[in-house]
């Protein structure tokens, strides 16, 4: 998966969060994908598509890391220990 940049502007664009918001999901992004722990799963690569196809089923009422945090309550519910991986310390919602 390339989190770059590039990936956290895509996460701001899509999402109409602000910068810190998509640096910290990016930032959860690449930890996830430098685990391992998804491909193990899923049986496939993260990717940039993958990450943002999740993201955009999460509750349209909800800001970026909370949409992340939704994701990996979904992974950890389904194969357990994606706790690891959620957005723990942010200050509100991203507006």
């Amino acid at each position: 998966m390339e989190i770059d940049e590039t990936f956290e502007r895509r996460l701001k664009a899509e999402f109409e969060g602000d910068a810190g918001a998509a640096r910290v999901v990016a930032r959860q992004a690449r930890d996830l994908d430098d685990s391992g722990q998804f491909a193990a799963d899923m049986g496939r690569e993260l990717t940039v598509e993958a990450a943002i196809d999740n993201l955009r089923d999460a509750p349209d009422d909800l800001a970026l890391p909370e949409k992340w945090n939704w994701w990996m309550g979904a992974l950890e519910l389904a194969y357990g220990e994606y706790d690891r991986f959620r957005v723990l310390r942010w200050a509100g919602r991203s507006e």
